[in-house]
Parts: C-alpha cells; sequence; structure tokens
C-alpha cells in the first residue's frame, strides 16, 4: 500500500473521530457514546495499516480533540480510555490464556478509571458529591457497575471486530491497494 493511500485514509479516519468528539457539544448526553464511538473508528486504521499508524491516529485526535470538544469530560474519557483501548485491544489479543487477558484489560481499564476520577475531581472541578450518587457505597457501586459496562463494551468491541474483518475488510483492503 502506498504512504499516501495510508496517510489519506488515516487522515479521514482523524477527522471523523475529531468530528464526533465535537459533536460531544451538539449531544451534551453522549458524554460517552460519543468518545467510544470515535474510538472505534480506530479499527479500521489498525486493520488497514497497522497499530503504530492507529497510535498516531489516536494522538492527532488527542491534539484536535483538545482544542476542538467544548466537552471536556467527553475528552477525558477519550483520551484516558476509549481513544487508545481499540489500538491496545489488538495488542492485549496476543495474551495467552483467557483469565489473564481480561485481568490485564481489567487493569487498564481500572487504571484509566481512577485517572479519569481523580482528573475530574481536582483538574475539571467536578464535585466529591456526585459520587456518592448511592449513598456512602456509591463509588463501590459506581465501580462494579463501570466494570460490568466495560465487560459488555469489550465483548461489543470484539464482535464489531469480528464483523469489520468478515464484511468491510475484504473490501476496503481492495480499495486501499488500488484493486
Amino acid at each position: 500500500m502506498k504512504q499516501s493511500m495510508k496517510l489519506a485514509f488515516c487522515g479521514v479516519m482523524a477527522a471523523l473521530s475529531t468530528v464526533l468528539m465535537f459533536l460531544t457539544g451538539v449531544a451534551p448526553t453522549a458524554t460517552l457514546a460519543l468518545p467510544a464511538i470515535a474510538g472505534c473508528l480506530l479499527i479500521p486504521v489498525v486493520v488497514e495499516v497497522g497499530l503504530a499508524w492507529g497510535a498516531g491516529v489516536y494522538g492527532v485526535c488527542c491534539v484536535l480533540s483538545f482544542l476542538l470538544a467544548p466537552d471536556r469530560e467527553a475528552f477525558l474519557f477519550y483520551l484516558l480510555f476509549f481513544g487508545y483501548y481499540p489500538v491496545l485491544f489488538a495488542v492485549l489479543g496476543r495474551i495467552s490464556g483467557r483469565v489473564l487477558r481480561y485481568v490485564a484489560k481489567l487493569l487498564v481499564f481500572n487504571g484509566a478509571l481512577a485517572l479519569e476520577v481523580l482528573l475530574s475531581l481536582y483538574v475539571l472541578g467536578v464535585p466529591v458529591e456526585s459520587f456518592s450518587l448511592f449513598g456512602p457505597m456509591g463509588p463501590v457501586v459506581l465501580l462494579v457497575l463501570a466494570n460490568a459496562v466495560f465487560v459488555v463494551y469489550d465483548l461489543a468491541l470484539d464482535g464489531l471486530i469480528l464483523q469489520y474483518y468478515r464484511r468491510i475488510h475484504p473490501r476496503v483492503g481492495k480499495l486501499l491497494k488500488g484493486k
């Protein structure tokens, strides 16, 4: 594949991801959904041109989202998890042993979650009371729920990647190779 085709393809994916992050200002209720969808746009980049290009597109999207995305919390979700996780998914998928693979994935997620909470509290100024939604056990309940949602997200991402390989990859691969 020619370098110009790789660059153009990655530029289009970066632009689409950035537009989705910009839309967080239009649809503030999509603070989690739009960064997750924007991150999923890295799947074709990783499949078609490789991990290094996927990491590059992630970096470009982070910079552009920092400058253009009006929802700072959505930007943090993209920066700290949703943006790089589809790229990391390919790396973590190489770990042999399903249990060990999920332990690694959960460690990554919980590390990102802890960093997100700390930055939300101390940088964005989100009040501590917002984490006590369910009383004194609120943070624990939210942590358990967040981990359950992550497992569902991870399974959905796995299915999305599988469907991409089956249905879209043959067509996009031919298009990018000029055949």
